[in-house]
């Protein structure tokens, strides 16, 4: 009779515990601030940053313009950091492949800037990953109006 009641026990335990992990992708992903893409319709490698960001548990929405030249004048883009699309969340600009983690630490630490770049198209970054090639290192930029700093360095996805 104990071992039918534990293993009673036991299976009411796994299942509370395999409710509460089924439920914890989500949740997590809600605590995240929805980002919203604008990109070239044509443009590849941002489909593979909008799945990079995805997989990280960000909500991602998808604006497919061929004008990004004006959406990155709009939000002040500098012209030196400029890249293949542009991102916002929670009042900050997004633009180029800036990996998933550099975007949860500016969530995070609230910096008083515009946003954050990674300019250009660094090889292995995410989206730009290309199998046989080696990852180049790159900076993230937090920019502003009043500062322009580097904020991280990787190479690839790997935090440096």
């Amino acid at each position: 009779m104990n071992t039918i009641h534990m293993t009673r026990r036991s299976l009411v335990t796994n299942l509370a515990a395999s409710a509460l992990l089924a439920h914890s992708g989500p949740l997590q992903a809600q605590g995240l601030s929805k980002i919203v893409v604008s990109k070239d319709p044509t443009c590849g490698c941002c489909t593979g940053w909008v799945d990079h960001l995805r997989q990280a548990g960000f909500s991602a929405d998808v604006i497919e313009t061929s004008e990004i030249n004006r959406v990155k004048v709009r939000l002040g883009v500098p012209n030196d950091l400029a890249s293949c699309h542009t991102a916002e969340i929670a009042g900050y600009v997004i633009e180029g492949h800036v990996p998933a983690d550099a975007i949860k630490r500016l969530l995070s630490e609230k910096p008083k800037a515009k946003g954050l770049a990674v300019t250009g198209m660094p090889t292995g970054s995410p989206g730009m990953e290309m199998e046989g090639m080696a990852p180049e290192t790159y900076e993230v930029v937090l920019f502003g109006p009043s500062v322009r700093e580097t904020f991280a360095r990787y190479e690839g996805a790997r935090l440096l």
